[in-house]
């Protein structure tokens, strides 16, 4: 680590938990991102201006006026852009040194996992429950640690999916894809823009933390918000033993 990072990083470095080790650990570690509208935004803001070696960042959106409300990677010059190609214009301004390689579609499962297989950590930034359950499944075979966040209108919730863990539940635990699960999109139902940036920022910190290997992780409890009355639950998750993607984990 040179002395420009060591000054830029020096305040994580002053923390006992992190210091030089940890992150010279986030230096070399390659975080995936699957969208970056609201959820991906702050998450990939703060990956990348706290020193993730390499971030991929997917979505096949492009910058719309209706975005800048909450997706604050991007700016009234962004749109018409790719929300990717937008995206990794900001992160460069906010971290030159940070690697970003972009995918501008929706990938589908085959290529996903191509994806992760290379990443140490996945983030599901995702608007959509068909790409949730494919990261989901992708992250399961390969044993990588998946980072789950979601908001809509006022409430939003985010848990830790560590596929490492043979006692992990996973998504399919917690939402069952043959339930009937109705599909509700910001541009119907409004979302209020500082929850995703919370979700999202904490999105980011469970991911750190899973890189650096510090702290205790979101697994196995699944953090609900009300942020219209300011109210926060904790759930407990546990696996389901007839989990059909927890039993061929790995395999």
């Amino acid at each position: 680590m040179n002395d420009s990072e060591l000054l830029r990083y020096s305040r994580h470095i002053l923390l006992p938990e992190i210091g030089i080790e940890g992150q010279e650990r986030l230096r070399s570690a390659h975080a995936l991102i699957i969208g970056a509208g609201g959820l991906g935004s702050p998450a990939a803001l703060f990956l990348a201006a706290s020193g993730v070696g390499t971030i991929t960042l997917c979505d096949g959106d492009t910058v719309d006026l209706t975005n800048l409300q909450r997706q604050i990677l991007h700016h009234t010059s962004s749109v018409g852009l790719s929300k990717v190609e937008s995206a990794q214009a900001a992160l460069a301004e906010i971290n030159p040194e940070v690697k970003v390689h972009t995918i501008a579609k929706r990938v589908d499962e085959a290529h996903l996992a191509e994806l992760a297989i290379n990443a140490d950590v996945v983030l599901d930034c995702s608007d959509n429950f068909a790409t949730r359950y494919a990261i989901n499944r992708v992250c399961s075979h390969l044993q990588k640690p998946l980072v789950s966040g979601a908001a809509m209108r006022f409430d939003g919730q985010i848990t830790v999916f560590d596929l490492r863990q043979p006692d992990s539940p996973c998504y399919h635990c917690l939402y069952p894809e043959h339930a009937e699960s109705a599909e509700t999109r910001c541009a119907v139902m409004g979302v209020f823009a500082p929850l995703v940036g919370v979700i999202g920022s904490l999105q980011a910190a469970e991911a750190l933390k899973l890189l650096m290997a510090v702290g205790k992780p979101l697994t196995g409890r699944l953090l609900v918000m009300d942020m219209l009355d300011m109210n926060w639950r904790t759930l407990k998750l546990v696996p389901d033993a007839q989990c059909p993607v927890c039993l061929t984990r790995g395999v």
